[in-house]
């Protein structure tokens, strides 16, 4: 019997070039938002959460003061919903404060076809009218896209085809976090 090969990985960024990455990303939204008096990040369920709370984190503690922020749900919005069967799994949608009139921050670790962000744009629509929507991204697998959505804020983009995956490793005060691509 012959064993199928193993998936290969290979790492694309490290924790010091993440950790560089991240902190770019956070002196570039302080300097498009300011003081983020009318700025909301939301995460987007499920892997956005935690770049969004390190994003966050980081922004506090260079403005040394508290920012808004929150995560949002997208499931009801995917247009794969009827795929998922009874597989289906909501997440909680915590916005903090109305969105009517805010800057909103979309967050999520990598943009890739653009239909999770096309859902969450959706599901925004769903709890008021923003000002503007931007998109950060910490990956962006820019050859294919499937809707015409860019990011604004961009940790890396990288060209891969499309059997490869992307896996972000990110944990809060992780010594281990990675961006790896599997081929």
């Amino acid at each position: 019997m012959v064993k199928p090969l193993e998936d290969s990985s290979k790492v694309i960024l490290d924790t010091k070039q993440l950790d560089f990455i991240l902190h770019r990303l956070a002196h570039q939204l302080i300097e498009v938002h300011g003081d983020f008096k009318d700025t909301i990040l939301l995460g987007v369920q499920p892997r956005g959460i935690t770049l969004c709370d390190i994003i966050h984190q980081l922004i506090e503690k260079k403005l040394n003061r508290a920012i808004h922020k929150g995560y949002l749900d997208i499931s009801m919005h995917r247009d794969d919903i009827h795929l998922q069967g009874t597989n289906l799994t909501m997440a909680k949608t915590e916005i903090p404060i109305s969105l009517d009139k805010k800057n909103i921050v979309l967050i999520d670790d990598v943009l890739y076809t653009g239909r999770t962000i096309r859902a969450a744009l959706d599901t925004l629509m769903d709890y008021g009218r923003p000002k503007d929507i931007e998109l950060l991204v910490l990956i962006d697998r820019r050859l294919h896209r499937h809707v015409p959505i860019q990011a604004k804020y961009v940790g890396r983009s990288i060209d891969s085809i499309e059997e490869e995956k992307v896996k972000v490793f990110l944990e809060k005060d992780s010594k281990k976090n990675r961006v790896e691509i599997l081929t």
